[in-house]
């Protein structure tokens, strides 16, 4: 018998601004427990079973989940004299500030990744370019328009799959160029050293 009334549905965003809330999603275990949860309410004890957690580690990091405000009760009941929570996500979307926190969903996906089974689906690739500014801008909103598409056909009755997507500038390799003021300083036969 559920004891609370039905749960206000969840907020669209949760911004992540406090370091409270930095530390709260930079945990893999607590990464973990938002994948759980992203398949519908749990309590503690499921979260714990699926994740093969003890009880009060699970209790631990839902507690400082529900206190950073990622994750809220949506519901409660009474077994044998006990009351269980069932949490589930505060929004349907987590956004991390960026540039500085955005590489814990790159860790976080490299480590599920190298947890998922051998034999299981996956594609991997990874592919460098030299775009101009304005292909960059426009292969990046190409890319989140793909990724809106994929998370707005969600069936909840298929096989979990997660898509990592880190588009950059990474640092250039390549020695500078050199500029005219350092070609003008050089005699004539000299050779650059």
């Amino acid at each position: 018998m559920v004891d609370t009334p039905p749960p206000e549905p969840p907020a669209d965003e949760v911004h992540v601004t406090t370091e409270e809330q930095l530390r709260a999603v930079s945990s893999l275990v607590r990464h973990r427990i938002l994948g759980v949860l992203r398949d519908g309410p749990a309590t503690i004890s499921q979260v714990a079973s699926q994740l093969n957690l003890l009880k009060g580690s699970s209790s631990y990091h839902m507690r400082l989940l529900e206190r950073a405000g990622l994750i809220r009760v949506v519901s409660t009941r009474k077994v044998r004299g006990v009351t269980e929570r069932y949490y589930a996500h505060a929004a349907r979307q987590i956004v991390l500030p960026a540039p500085t926190q955005t590489d814990v969903l790159m860790r976080h996906a490299v480590a599920d990744l190298e947890a998922a089974a051998p034999n299981t689906p996956r594609y991997v690739r990874l592919q460098h370019a030299r775009v101009s500014a304005e292909r960059f801008d426009d292969f990046a909103a190409r890319l989140a328009a793909l990724l809106d598409e994929l998370g707005d056909s969600t069936q909840p009755q298929e096989a979990a799959a997660t898509l990592a997507v880190a588009f950059f500038r990474p640092q250039d390799p390549r020695p500078s160029a050199p500029t005219d003021s350092t070609i003008e300083a050089s005699a004539p036969g000299d050779e650059p050293r």
